[in-house]
């Protein structure tokens, strides 16, 4: 790589890697209020939140790519045209092609990163993601007694506490309600603690100075018992096993998503869906190849212009897209249209809208393929800063 390669290569990195991060940090603040409200109204520990926000980045990650080397390339080329640069190296003979050889390594990079997570982290990270909601839901990450309410162990046993200290270690102000085999058991105590047990399904609650009343079954006159300590053993309740991985598409790697669109013995619907998910994520993957071109298109505004319009028109043109291939995934699970067809037509026509933007801009002369626009926003955007308040009006003053 030579001077020019370098420059450009500083030029992207650091607009590229700033939108990664920024986007990252807005989308995981956005999921990390309603996953700290979801895991306190489940009762689970706050160290979850962390560990399904971080199965969520891959999600993320898979839209952020292409965006950031989209806005890392267009900001590069912006630059080098609103500081006459371009001109420079235009002049001695370097055109828009040769500029074009870091952001299509860049290119390629990313898109192999991209392969890598939505291909195959992805679905485990989303698989991880749907189990952790699962186990938090039934408890089995080991939801918290909460200090003043009636917490439920199964069916059969009550539990509620009035104080606890020592990180949880020492309860006071207990009161126990079990179903047994001989008869309902109620125990009220004034301090308690748990305590392993040789039997790894059962745990022990040793009680200090309480009461307990029993009544046996056939029995009209409860029994009451008055204890210093007592060991009360508590059955852990059985909880439900997460189902297997590949109940959703979205679960599933790209090798297992090619098996299942070519088995004859899957259903006709399991085919067109696993089909449908394949072709959209390679689709979503080789769109990318195309965002240099486009940011060089959007990227060089005309001359004695700093519009930005076309840092806009970028993003909105691969979100529109994205939504797009969306479209299409969801038409062609319907088995209605061939997955190829839903999905690698709408890519042929961005396709060529992108490379025929590209050769207005690097071979027409004075090219300008959003030029109209540019003008329409140009005359928009100084119909509305006259109407601003507070603007003073130039007045003509009449020499006498």
């Amino acid at each position: 790589m030579n001077s020019i390669d370098r420059y450009m290569a500083r030029l992207i990195a650091v607009p590229l890697i700033s939108t990664l991060l920024i986007s990252a940090m807005l989308l995981v603040l956005d999921r990390m209020l309603r996953l700290f409200d979801f895991v306190a109204t489940e009762g689970g520990p706050v160290s979850v939140v962390w560990r399904m926000l971080a199965n969520l980045l891959p999600e993320y990650l898979g839209l952020g790519i292409p965006i950031g080397l989209m806005l890392g390339c267009l900001l590069a080329f912006r630059r080098l045209a609103t500081s006459s640069e371009l001109d420079v190296l235009r002049a001695v003979g370097i055109g828009y092609t040769r500029l074009l050889r870091v952001p299509y390594i860049y290119a390629i990079a990313l898109a192999l990163l991209n392969l890598t997570i939505v291909g195959f982290v992805q679905p485990w990270a989303r698989y991880n993601y749907e189990q952790l909601r699962f186990e938090l839901r039934s408890g089995a990450l080991g939801a918290s007694i909460k200090v003043g309410e009636f917490t439920s162990f199964g069916s059969r046993m009550t539990l509620r506490i009035e104080g606890s200290a020592n990180e949880g270690r020492d309860l006071s102000g207990i009161f126990v309600r079990m179903t047994t085999r001989d008869g309902p058991l109620a125990v009220t105590a004034e301090k308690g603690q748990f305590l392993r047990s040789d039997d790894p399904d059962t745990i022990i609650f040793r009680l200090t100075k309480g009461t307990l009343v029993h009544t046996a079954q056939g029995s009209a006159v409860p029994r009451v018992l008055t204890f210093d300590t007592h060991n009360l053993p508590i059955p852990l309740p059985k909880y439900e096993q997460f189902r297997a991985r590949g109940d959703k598409n979205l679960e599933l790697t790209l090798p297992e998503l090619a098996v299942i669109g070519r088995n004859d013995a899957a259903t006709q619907t399991q085919r067109a869906t696993s089909r449908a998910a394949f072709h959209f994520r390679l689709a979503e993957v080789v769109s990318m190849f195309l965002l240099p071109m486009l940011a060089v298109a959007l990227g060089i505004p005309p001359k004695r212009s700093t519009s930005a319009l076309g840092v806009f028109l970028s993003i909105v043109m691969i979100v529109t897209y994205h939504k797009v291939n969306e479209y299409g995934q969801s038409f062609g699970s319907l088995g209605r249209v061939d997955p190829i067809i839903a999905l690698w037509v709408p890519f042929a026509i961005f396709a060529g809208l992108v490379i025929w933007m590209y050769r207005t801009v690097a071979y027409v002369p004075g090219g300008q393929p959003i030029g109209g626009l540019e003008k329409a926003f140009a005359k928009a955007w100084r119909a509305i800063r006259k109407r601003l308040p507070g603007r003073r009006r130039k007045t003509t003053e009449i020499p006498a």
